[in-house]
């Protein structure tokens, strides 16, 4: 990943990097794996985070619809 620093302005190119970051989904890849999870509850979060993508994609096509 990579961000170019514009008129010596590092903040800027902070937001825009942490934004991308987010967008990747890198910072909930490291809070997974700031810890150990054992396989048990490695399938549980897979299982939950599946739940939530289909309800959420379930709202998107009801509200196109309705």
């Amino acid at each position: 990943m990579e961000v170019t620093v514009i008129d010596n302005n590092v903040e800027h190119a902070l937001r825009v990097l942490k934004k991308k970051m987010q967008r990747e989904g890198i910072y909930k890849d490291m809070k997974i794996h700031r810890h150990f999870e054992k396989p048990s509850e490695k399938r549980a979060r897979k299982r939950i985070d599946s739940l939530r993508r289909a309800r959420k994609l379930s709202r998107k096509r009801h509200d196109r619809v309705g």
